[in-house]
C-alpha cells in the first residue's frame, strides 16, 4: 500500500476480526478477509443455507485473497472488482449446476495512502467511526432501504418489517453484481467497522461506536461479539476493525518510488 512521496507520514493498521455461528442458525454463511498489508479488508454473508451460502462467501473470500499488490488507488479499486466479478461468475455457474440460488454479500474497505474506497453490494455494512462520531459509509440494499427511501416506512418500522432482510443485491445471483463504492480520506485514529447484518440486528450504531471508540481493534470485535450472543444472536455475527494510526514516514524509498504503509495485528 502507497502513499504520496510527499506525505509527512504513513498510515499504519490495528487490525481486530471476529465470527461466530450465533445462536439459532446450526452453520456460518459468513465469511471475512483481512490482508493489511495489501490495504484491504471484507466481510461475505452467503445466501443460499449452509452449502450453498458458505460456498458463495467463501469463494468472493478466496478470490479477494488474490488481488496483489495495486500502484495507485484506482488500479486497487480495479483489481477488487474483478476479483468479485470473477466471484460472481464462479457463483453463479455453481448455483445453475445444483439448481439452486446461492449468492453471498460483500463489504470492503481498501486503504491507498491516505485515502479508501469503500465498496459493498447487499446488507453486510461498513462504519467509519472518527472523534467519536459514526457514519455509515453503506446503504443497504435491500427492499426495506428502498421503501424508507420512498417514504413508505419509516426507519423504525423497517427495523420490524416482515421483509426487512430480504436483499435487493449479491455476488453470484445475476450477470452483473452492481457493486456500489465511495472514497474519503483516512485521517489519523480513523477506525472501520465491517459487519454482517448479524451484529446491526441486535447493536445500535451508537453502542457499536462506543465500544470501537474505547478498546483496541481485537477487543472491541470481541466485546460485541459477546454482546450479540448476551442478546440472543438470531443470525451469525463477523466483525472487522481497522483502526488507522499515523507513523512517521522513513527515509527508505522502495524501488517502486512509493511510500509503504504498515500493519500491526
Amino acid at each position: 500500500m502507497s502513499l504520496a512521496r510527499n506525505s509527512s507520514y504513513v498510515v499504519k493498521f490495528e487490525t481486530g476480526a471476529a465470527t461466530h455461528v450465533g445462536k439459532v442458525r446450526r452453520a456460518n454463511e459468513d465469511s471475512y478477509i483481512v490482508l493489511p498489508e495489501l490495504g484491504i479488508w471484507a466481510v461475505a454473508d452467503g445466501v443460499g443455507g449452509h452449502e450453498g451460502g458458505q460456498f458463495a462467501s467463501q469463494t468472493v473470500a478466496g478470490d479477494i485473497a488474490s488481488v496483489g499488490m495495486a500502484v495507485s488507488q484506482t488500479d486497487q479499486l480495479a483489481r477488487f472488482k474483478d476479483r468479485i466479478l470473477r466471484a460472481n461468475d464462479t457463483i453463479k455457474q455453481a448455483a445453475a449446476e445444483r439448481g439452486a440460488v446461492i449468492g453471498t454479500t460483500v463489504a470492503a474497505i481498501l486503504a491507498y495512502g491516505h485515502n479508501y474506497s469503500c465498496v459493498w453490494a447487499g446488507d453486510s455494512r461498513v462504519y467509519h467511526i472518527r472523534d467519536e462520531t459514526i457514519s455509515q459509509l453503506t446503504r443497504d440494499h435491500t427492499e426495506a432501504q428502498e421503501l424508507v427511501d420512498n417514504g413508505t416506512l419509516t426507519p423504525e418500522q423497517a427495523k420490524t418489517w416482515p421483509r426487512r432482510n430480504v436483499i435487493t443485491r449479491a455476488i453470484g445471483i445475476f450477470d452483473d453484481p452492481d457493486l456500489d463504492d465511495r472514497s474519503g480520506m483516512i485521517k489519523p485514529g480513523d477506525a472501520f467497522l465491517l459487519c454482517s447484518d448479524g451484529l446491526t440486528g441486535h447493536l445500535s450504531d451508537a453502542e457499536i461506536c462506543e465500544h470501537v471508540s474505547t478498546m483496541r481493534a481485537q477487543d472491541a470485535c470481541d466485546a460485541l461479539i459477546a454482546a450479540t450472543l448476551e442478546r440472543g444472536a438470531s443470525d451469525n455475527v463477523t466483525i472487522v476493525i481497522v483502526r488507522c494510526h499515523a507513523a512517521e514516514r522513513t527515509n527508505y524509498i522502495p524501488a517502486s518510488g512509493q511510500d509503504v504503509a504498515g500493519s500491526e495485528a
